[in-house]
């Protein structure tokens, strides 16, 4: 069950001081000392309370806004979720306030905290792995937390997504039907994105179930992976493991840039080696070769978060328990493989 939020009581009980106190330690009161003011933003922490700077404004009245991180701003996938997101939540009046966390986990929490300081309806988060601070907010907030582009083994609350695991599994499926055993894949070389991680997690586990070598397996940098990083990939995958029959990029646009690269050194795809991406971009349907990818449905995201949303926030509703809502991805076979 959701838990109610945090308030400005509990947090001076559990310092033993007044309301008051804990309102001007967050102000920054210099009648609260420093060792006072530490903590109790200390306390709040261990409690998940966010300050509530407009509260006062807001007793009576809602802000009628929902909060939505994304990891890019540039990404198309990400923008169509957005997009469906706010035109839904538009009709019934309520509009998004928007921050991008720049694939990291650390400036997620930050992105969460500020967020929520505003006091939003809802708030809808991209992925599944967050800092243990940013789960103990987000539990706390008191308000419908949405999960999106994932499955999580511990979800927050509601999840509107797909395994990203799965895609790359069935991708490896595809190739393998078609007789290439020698596959490669190009991705980022961290884990900062956590999605970008969980499609490398799928190849792998992918390929070790039909009894094919995991070695072939190139960093491309600090995701997001740019058309030219996969294009310097491709390049070194090629120069290395001349042999390989198939490699899976990450995304359509380090797909593209793996293309691009074959094409230079005239390599033929997919005579001499096949090609796949993730994202159904533009880019993919109109490159030559078409581009084999995974559509993700980003607007259905988007749409189902906002519906799931506007159910939750309807005032005449039922209890309602965290759901999940599976998004039925898409492998869109093209000419690269």
């Amino acid at each position: 069950m959701q838990q109610s939020a945090k308030t400005m009581k509990d947090v001076a009980q559990a310092a033993g001081v007044s309301v008051m106190t804990v309102s001007r330690a967050f102000k920054a009161d210099r009648s609260v000392s420093d060792s006072t003011r530490e903590r109790i933003r200390q306390i709040a922490d261990d409690l998940g309370y966010v300050f509530d700077s407009t509260a006062a404004n807001l007793r009576t009245q809602k802000t009628s806004f929902v909060a939505v991180t994304i990891p890019s701003i540039n990404n198309a996938n990400f923008a169509d979720t957005v997009g469906a997101l706010s035109d839904r939540l538009a009709e019934a009046g309520m509009q998004v306030l928007l921050g991008y966390s720049g694939y990291s986990v650390a400036k997620e929490e930050e992105l969460i905290e500020q967020l929520l300081r505003r006091r939003p309806e809802a708030i809808v988060v991209t992925g599944g792995r967050h800092s243990p601070r940013s789960r103990k907010m987000l539990a706390n907030a008191g308000i419908p937390v949405i999960e999106t582009w994932d499955l999580p083994e511990a979800p927050l609350g509601h999840v509107v997504g797909f395994s990203n695991a799965d895609t790359m599994a069935a991708m490896v499926d595809h190739l393998a039907a078609r007789g290439m055993q020698r596959i490669g894949f190009i991705g980022g070389d961290t884990d900062g994105d956590t999605r970008g991680a969980d499609r490398r997690r799928g190849f792998i586990a992918a390929m070790q179930r039909h009894g094919l070598a995991t070695d072939r397996l190139i960093g491309a940098g600090r995701p997001p992976i740019s058309m030219r990083e996969g294009a310097a990939a491709m390049g070194q995958l090629l120069d290395s493991l001349p042999d390989t029959q198939a490699v899976v990029c990450v995304s359509d646009l380090s797909a593209f840039g793996a293309l691009t690269e074959c094409q230079r050194r005239g390599i033929k795809v997919p005579e001499q080696i096949a090609i796949a991406g993730f994202g159904a971009y533009e880019i993919a349907g109109i490159s030559h070769p078409t581009i084999t990818t995974i559509d993700p449905r980003p607007r259905l995201i988007g749409l189902e978060a906002a519906n799931l949303i506007l159910t939750l926030l309807d005032p005449n509703r039922a209890a309602y328990a965290p759901k999940t809502v599976k998004i039925d991805w898409q492998l869109c076979a093209a000419q690269t493989t």
